[in-house]
């Protein structure tokens, strides 16, 4: 059975830049997509994802603030950060006391596959921006 991966950023094109790397894995599925924190909120109730790509920077709720209610209410579900800005100690930090087991920028696509294989590993990754591209 497929891994099931619930996608949440404001930008369409980076929604369908992380559907289309995900599911180049043969065993990831994105089941939906999330356009905020309080859309994504909805959607997990909804759609049950193994794991929740959380973009830092959108509008309504952001992710740190979805990542803290969704924490609550779904302890053992996996959460990723991407953002635009580097992943500096203090991103870690908060990223981590809201429930992300990991926090990468989105502009490399080979660190985010790697968070994501290594989530899905029971593994932390916490890592500071690359100067690789999304490609």
């Amino acid at each position: 059975m497929a891994i099931r991966i619930l996608i949440a950023d404001d930008d369409p094109t980076i929604r369908l830049l992380l559907r289309r790397l995900l599911e180049g894995h043969p065993e990831w599925q994105v089941c939906d997509e999330a356009v905020n924190g309080a859309d994504a909120i909805e959607k997990v109730q909804l759609f049950t994802p193994d794991l929740v790509i959380l973009d830092l920077g959108m509008p309504v709720m952001n992710g740190i603030q979805a990542a803290h209610a969704l924490s609550k209410a779904y302890p053992q579900l996996l959460m990723l950060l991407i953002s635009v800005q580097e992943v500096s100690r203090q991103l870690a930090e908060a990223a981590r006391s809201a429930g992300f087991r990991g926090a990468v920028t989105k502009n490399c696509g080979r660190e985010i596959l790697d968070a994501v294989a290594a989530l899905l590993n029971n593994e932390l990754f916490f890592r500071p921006e690359s100067s690789t591209s999304f490609a």
